[in-house]
Order: C-alpha cells, then sequence, then structure tokens
C-alpha cells in the first residue's frame, strides 16, 4: 500500500515539474537575460551534482585534485570524452600510489 502511494506521489511530481513551464510560459521568452539564464541552468546542476562527488570518491584531496586538474587540462584541448575520462582516472591512480 505504502509503495504504491510513493510511486504516485513520485508520479505527480515529476508530472508537475514538466508541466509547469508549458503552463506558465505559453509565449516565446524574449528577453535576452532570461533565455541565456535558462540556457546555463543545466550545466550549473551538473556541475553542482558532479564536484562534491569528485572530490570525495578518491578519499583523498590530492588524488582528486589531480584528476580533475588532468580532466580540465585535456578537455581544454577537446580531447574525446572517453580519453578524458580514463586519463583522469590514471592520474588519480597514480598519485594514490605516490601519495
Amino acid at each position: 500500500m505504502a509503495v504504491s502511494v510513493y510511486i504516485i506521489v513520485m508520479a505527480g511530481v515529476t508530472y508537475l515539474i514538466r508541466m509547469l513551464p508549458f503552463t506558465f510560459f505559453r509565449k516565446k521568452i524574449k528577453s535576452k537575460f532570461i533565455r541565456s539564464f535558462l540556457k546555463y541552468i543545466p550545466y550549473a546542476v551538473l556541475s553542482a551534482m558532479t564536484i562534491p562527488s569528485i572530490f570525495s570518491s578518491t578519499g583523498n584531496v590530492a588524488t582528486s585534485v589531480v584528476g580533475t586538474f588532468t580532466a580540465i587540462l585535456l578537455a581544454f584541448f577537446d580531447l574525446p570524452l572517453i580519453v578524458v575520462a580514463l586519463s583522469a582516472s590514471l592520474a588519480a591512480f597514480l598519485t594514490s600510489l605516490i601519495v
């Protein structure tokens, strides 16, 4: 009984989150400020979820910093995602062996 109530509440909340923007914003948003603000929300949310996980995943801040720096550096040079992820993981691993 309780599980079905949780599923119904979860479905309702998910529906409301997806339906409310269509209800309130019927016309195209013309403000450049609001459009640019809405454009960067996914990046901000993804960063807010990812950054804390990066620094708590290894248990050592030094390995996390080295891995993050490696990932940022390789991403800056437009390398493929798999190369960036594997290189950052390898850098963090090698740092953990040294430290």
